[in-house]
């Protein structure tokens, strides 16, 4: 069910801002919508997700009229702070979007829409197992809207996904992405590597199954073994083997080499685009920082640097919009060394660079050793700007120490 909500300030039952919040109305604004079901739960995973036996006091069938709710709530919210702007993306993720109708992701989809608008061009991605995905259910999300389907794939090889407890048949993956192509939905697939069993030789036929789809955007992501998850107590119970760094390494520089071979560029480190038009630009607006209202039981928010959270459970969530107030379980204004921390830690991941201005002194002068250490580019640093490279990538968290000392 997620790891634990961090500590804040009380959130008002209202859910009002900050009277003196400025924001600037040139800032993107984005929309996260939360569906926090799953058949199964994944041994890895650590997100705020529940399977049907989980989640008494809360019912699937209602979730859609009950973030409808919430969505009413933020209109009025970021009404009253004259912070309405319309959304120039549109996220649900989860668990699995997909366990809901079609129709109850359109009616979410449609609630945003009346309250905000939507910015011309949006992307609207639908997170989808594999296994949930049928021609039907794509033409449906099509028509209502979406215009993108991020497939989770995560493996080509039986075992692994036994590994990761991923129940879906690796088969019905192309048949997915196919159903996608025909209903004219760009299309990303989502990869994991460094699952327990998992060698270099499955990484790389997983890598060369997803090309073959000739998929729009991927994802790939080392696998991270978090607290309080089933793969966490079987590490400690010596029953599999903790990921191993090295070889974690080695698959990501071979997912760098084959994607780069197959026309792919990385615009963050763990993401790779055919162009600039398919990058996720939901993803980059977190990563560039810009505000984002996300929807659902334990979701996160952030508008002019004010951020809050839902209470966890879809029962308790369920329950504070029946009564008229806010989800929101607590909130926080980050001092200007903490956005800062954050800045570098986002910004620095993604290609265009960080630029110096978000450093203090001390980090612009340890710029020189990065780069001498082959892990921030030359040219970047000469513009100006932290941008890394291969290696870099690879040890991303002692670039961000470092420029953090």
């Amino acid at each position: 069910m997620g790891s634990a909500l961090p500590l804040g300030d009380p959130a008002p039952p209202d859910g009002a801002l900050p009277d003196d919040l400025g924001h600037d109305p040139s800032t993107p604004f984005g929309v996260y919508l939360h569906v926090p079901f799953c058949r199964v739960r994944c041994g890895y995973c650590d997100f705020n997700t529940y399977t049907a036996t989980e989640l008494q006091g809360a019912r699937q069938d209602q979730y859609a009229d009950t973030v409808g709710q919430e969505i009413a709530l933020a209109r009025r919210v970021l009404g009253d702070a004259g912070a309405l702007r319309p959304a120039q993306t549109v996220f649900f993720g989860g668990g699995t979007p997909t366990l809901l109708p079609a129709g109850d992701l359109g009616r979410m989809l449609a609630g945003v829409t009346d309250a905000f608008g939507l910015a011309d061009g949006a992307e609207i991605t639908v997170e989808a197992n594999p296994d949930t995905v049928t021609p039907a259910v794509v033409r449906e999300l099509a028509a209502s809207g979406v215009t993108r389907l991020s497939i989770g794939m995560q493996s080509a090889r039986p075992h692994v996904l036994a590994a990761l407890d991923r129940t879906h048949d690796p088969a019905n993956v192309a048949t997915a992405v196919a159903a996608a192509r025909d209903a004219g939905l760009a299309v990303s697939v989502d990869l994991i590597y460094g699952a327990p069993g998992e060698s270099l030789d499955d990484w790389r036929a997983s890598l060369e199954t997803a090309v073959a789809l000739h998929p729009d955007h991927l994802s790939a992501y080392a696998l991270i073994v978090e607290d309080g998850t089933k793969l966490a107590r079987q590490i400690r119970r010596g029953e599999v083997v903790a990921p191993d760094d090295d070889l974690q390494a080695d698959m990501y520089e071979l997912a760098d080499d084959l994607l780069a071979a197959a026309g792919f560029d990385w615009y963050e480190v763990s993401n790779w685009a055919r162009d600039d038009t398919r990058r996720s630009r939901h993803n980059l607006a977190y990563w560039r920082g810009t505000d984002w209202w996300g929807f659902g039981p334990g979701a996160h928010s952030h508008v002019a640097g004010l951020r809050w959270w839902n209470v966890k459970h879809p029962a308790a969530y369920a329950q504070r919009l029946a009564l008229g107030e806010s989800p929101a379980a607590a909130r926080e204004r980050p001092d200007a060394t903490a956005r800062r921390l954050e800045s570098v830690l986002l910004r620095s991941r993604i290609r265009e660079g960080l630029p110096f201005t978000e450093l203090t002194d001390e980090g612009v002068r340890a710029v020189a050793s990065l780069v001498d250490e082959g892990l921030v580019a030359a040219e970047g640093a000469g513009a100006g700007r932290v941008v890394l490279t291969r290696r870099g990538r690879l040890l991303a968290d002692t670039v961000v120490r470092t420029l953090t000392a």
